[in-house]
C-alpha cells in the first residue's frame, strides 16, 4: 500500500507515538493541581511550550494550546474581529481558497455586521502582497491569509503580506496547518502576529494543536471555565498529546531540509510524469509549492472513480479537503484559480511522505495513466470531446 495523502493526515512518528505513551502512563496527573505528580505533569505541559515556541521562533508565553487547527482559526479570526469592533473597525480581508475553518468562521461574522473582502486568487494557486495593500482600508481590522494551500499546495509570499499589514497597522493571521513541520516558518521574520497549527499533520496525534498569538494581542475566549492556558482556553490540558506534539514537530524540524530536498525531487518527477497524460493540468504554481504536494485535473472524467480504482491498486490518495470528502461539489479552492465545475470535477491530489520511494513515484505514475485512460475509454463525455462535439477545455 502506499498512502499519499498526508495533506489529510500523517502517521504518527516514533518519537511522537512513545512520548504519548510514557505520559500516560507516567505522568498523567493534572497540571492544575500543586501537589507533585500535577507539578510534574506542568513541567512537561511548559516544555512543550519551549519546544513548540522554538521551532516557529516565538517566546513560550505566546503559545497557546488547542484541539487542533480549526479552533485556532476560529480563536484567532474571532479575537482579531472583537478587537476591531471595539475600535469601530469592521472590516476583515482573506482570500476565496482558504480553509472553510477560515471561510465559515468569516460567514458568521458578516451576519454580526462585518464586510468580509475575499481576495480573488490567481491561476497560478498565488495571492499578491500588492492586492492585499490596495484591499485594506481604514476600517480594515485582521487580513486572514493561510501560508499554504491544503488543496494545491501553493506557498503563499506570507513575508511581503505580513509586511503590508505591519505598515498599515492591521493585524495579520495565518492559517500554517500545512506549513508548520515541512517548511521553515518564522513568526518573526514573516511578519505574523497569530498563527494557527495542528499536530496530526506533521506526524503528531490527532486532536492537539497550537495558536500563536504575539505578546499584546488580547484573544476572545472560545471555551470558558477555567484558568488553564492563561485563562484564555478552559480545560484540562490534553499532556500527553501536546507532549507528542511537541516531540513530532522538534523531529521535523531537525530532518526539515533533508525531507524537503527528498520530497521536492519525488514531486516533480511525479508532476514530470503524470503530465505527459493529454488533456490534463498541474493545479497550483509549479514552483511555489510545498515539497510533498502534486495536484491535477484530468479532463473527461470523474475523480471520485479515479480515486476508487487508484485504491484498488493500492494507492490511497484524495480529490481535495478531507474535511470535504462527503460534498458532491467540486473543490472551491479549484474553482477560485478558474478551473470550470466539469473539469474541478476529475482532480486528484497526492501528498507524499518523507519515506516515499522513486519506484513507489514511478509506480503511481504508472497507475494514474492506466486508471485515467481506463475511465475515459468508456466516458461519454471524453467520446464526445474526443468527437468533436464538445471543445477541450485542457
Amino acid at each position: 500500500m502506499i498512502y499519499a495523502d498526508n495533506a489529510a493526515t500523517t502517521k504518527m512518528s516514533k518519537a511522537a507515538v512513545d512520548t504519548m505513551v510514557t505520559m500516560m502512563n507516567e505522568e498523567w496527573g493534572n497540571p492544575s493541581s500543586l501537589y507533585s505528580h500535577g507539578q510534574n505533569a506542568k513541567e512537561v505541559l511548559e516544555k512543550a511550550r519551549e519546544d513548540v515556541a522554538a521551532v516557529i521562533g516565538a517566546q513560550p508565553g505566546e503559545i497557546l494550546f488547542t484541539s487542533g487547527g480549526s479552533e485556532a482559526d476560529n480563536q484567532a479570526i474571532r479575537s482579531g474581529a472583537e478587537l476591531g469592533r471595539k475600535k469601530g473597525k469592521m472590516h476583515i480581508i482573506s482570500s476565496a481558497f482558504e480553509h472553510h475553518a477560515v471561510l465559515h468562521t468569516l460567514e458568521k461574522l458578516k451576519k454580526e455586521g462585518f464586510e468580509i473582502t475575499l481576495l480573488a486568487v490567481h491561476e497560478n494557486g498565488l495571492i499578491r502582497p500588492s492586492e492585499v495593500e490596495e484591499a485594506i482600508r481604514d476600517d480594515t481590522c485582521l487580513v486572514t491569509i493561510m501560508y499554504a494551500n491544503n488543496e494545491i499546495g501553493t506557498i503563499q509570499p506570507i513575508r511581503e503580506i505580513g509586511a503590508v499589514c505591519r505598515k498599515k497597522n492591521v493585524l495579520f493571521h495565518v492559517d500554517a496547518v500545512q506549513a508548520v513541520g515541512h517548511i521553515p516558518v518564522n513568526v518573526a521574520d514573516d511578519n505574523i502576529d497569530m498563527l494557527s497549527a495542528s499536530a496530526h499533520k506533521f506526524h503528531g496525534p490527532k486532536g492537539v494543536g497550537f495558536l500563536y498569538a504575539k505578546k499584546g494581542i488580547l484573544l476572545t475566549n472560545l471555551i470558558e471555565g477555567g484558568a488553564q492556558e492563561r485563562g484564555k482556553r478552559a480545560g484540562t490540558e490534553n499532556v500527553p498529546g501536546i507532549a507528542a506534539m511537541a516531540a513530532a514537530l522538534k523531529e521535523a524540524a531537525a530532518g526539515m531540509q533533508e525531507n524537503a530536498a527528498h520530497q521536492t525531487a519525488m514531486r516533480d518527477r511525479l508532476i514530470a510524469g503524470i503530465g505527459e497524460i493529454p488533456h490534463s493540468a498541474l493545479n497550483g504554481d509549479a514552483v511555489h509549492r510545498l515539497p510533498g504536494n502534486v495536484n491535477f485535473c484530468f479532463e473527461g472524467i470523474e475523480g471520485e472513480s479515479l480515486l476508487l480504482l487508484l485504491d484498488d491498486k493500492g494507492i490511497q490518495a484524495s480529490s481535495g479537503s478531507a474535511c470535504t470528502s462527503g460534498s458532491l461539489d467540486p473543490s472551491h479552492v479549484l474553482l477560485a484559480i478558474g478551473r470550470v465545475h466539469d473539469v474541478a470535477h476529475g482532480s486528484l491530489r497526492l501528498s507524499i511522505g518523507e519515506d516515499i520511494t522513486g519506484e513507489e513515484v514511478d509506480y503511481i505514475i504508472q497507475s494514474v495513466k492506466d486508471v485515467v485512460g481506463y475511465l475515459r475509454s468508456f466516458s461519454p463525455i471524453w467520446r464526445n470531446l474526443m468527437e468533436g462535439k464538445k471543445a477541450f477545455i485542457l
